[in-house]
């Protein structure tokens, strides 16, 4: 039996999801734009999405915006404020999309300052004051909730205010929160929030922006009046659907599946971590419960990946957004890791699918891998 350890980088689809999503595949195919019955038919299915991900959000229907997904959601954030103008106040340890368009932005001349962390992978709400009082022209701070490697959190809530004290707004990816971390856009303060409905069991290809009322945007694509002409194009209704219906699953059941995936994950770490040398990446900092990142001394991270699925274990080396790079993880760079440590680091995440069981035997092939690979090495 394979064993998939990878939810970080996507999940499987919920039956239940796709179920959700078949009239829109069939006899719901209208465009959502037309005004005849069967546009209508289709325009009902994406309306009842938007409140579906606005009420796991806490948000009001009007305020989300659908896109092709959290890469798109980030890139629309970060462009769409600072298109006016104004500094951007980061970290090193966001996802590639926040990092990589950071760069780009700094390329064309935007003033953009990074955040360092310190050796667990989090960032101190100080250097983010400090920060703001030094760069007083900043217009948007962008940090997520959940870092998508080592599950390390943020506290949003606190970050916000300190953001809106210096009268910048505060963006969100939270694309690995929402389902296990409680999630209120409202509550947190953010003015803009990333959620993507691959991580939470949905289809790929739909996200959804939160924007707060009073938020302008310059929009990334013009062509349309689609999602009030900040996302114009043809709607894509069943992903769209499938979203919603994600959204509300994860919000209704997050504290079943928060349980679920704690009692897997820990599980696995008190069987993983009885091996010499292996250590968890972030673990001296608050993390959520989907992730365990290992760094495993004496391997190396690509042969102990591939001797991990020659034993049916499937998980990463990091972000999937990187795969296929041979250069080590960003974020573990940043934490302090040397080149080799931030190599010899493999990514495990969990669902509420991964039964206790299932996660005890992920760590007894995990060892066996290891000693594979020191055996190799040796």
């Amino acid at each position: 039996m394979r064993l998939y350890l990878d939810h970080a980088a996507t999940t499987p689809l919920d039956p239940a999801v796709l179920e959700a999503m078949l009239p829109a595949l069939g006899e719901a195919f209208g465009n959502p734009s037309s005004v005849h019955r069967s546009g209508q038919r289709a325009r009902r299915l994406v309306e009842r999405a938007r409140e579906q991900v606005a009420a796991a959000l806490g948000a009001r229907p009007e305020r989300i915006h659908f896109t092709s997904g959290a890469t798109e959601a980030d890139n629309q954030a970060l462009r769409g404020v600072l298109a006016a103008g104004g500094g951007l106040v980061t970290s090193r340890v966001e996802h590639a999309a926040v990092r990589g368009t950071a760069r780009a932005l700094a390329a064309a001349g935007t003033p953009v300052v990074l955040l360092e962390p310190d050796a667990d992978g989090a960032i101190a709400l100080d250097d983010l004051e400090r920060a703001l009082r030094t760069a007083p022209d900043t217009r948007l701070v962008a940090l997520m909730a959940v870092n998508n490697e080592t599950g390390v959190l943020t506290d949003v809530a606190a970050a916000a205010e300190i953001a809106h004290r210096h009268g910048a707004l505060l963006f969100c990816d939270a694309v690995q929160a929402v389902g296990l971390e409680p999630v209120d856009v409202e509550g947190w303060g953010v003015d803009l929030l990333a959620v993507s409905a691959h991580k939470i069991h949905g289809p790929k290809g739909a996200g959804a922006l939160y924007v707060a009322d009073g938020v302008a945007l310059e929009p990334l694509l013009y062509g349309g009046e689609q999602e009030r002409g900040l996302r114009p194009g043809t709607h894509a209704t069943p992903a769209i659907v499938g979203l919603g219906e994600a959204a509300e699953r994860a919000a209704r059941e997050r504290a079943q599946r928060y349980s679920a995936v704690a009692r897997a994950r820990d599980a696995f770490e008190a069987h993983a971590l009885r091996l010499p040398g292996v250590r968890v990446n972030g673990g001296g900092a608050r993390r959520s419960v989907k992730h365990s990142n290992l760094r495993v001394s004496g391997v190396d991270g690509e042969t102990l990946l591939l001797a991990l699925d020659d034993l049916g274990v499937e998980a990463s080396a990091g972000s999937a957004c990187a795969a296929g790079s041979v250069e080590p993880s960003q974020v573990l760079l940043a934490m302090g890791l040397s080149a080799a440590e931030a190599r010899a680091s493999v990514r495990f995440s969990f669902a509420h699918t991964v039964t206790v069981d299932d996660a005890v035997e992920g760590a007894r092939r995990f060892a066996a891998a290891v000693e594979r690979c020191r055996t190799l090495a040796a």
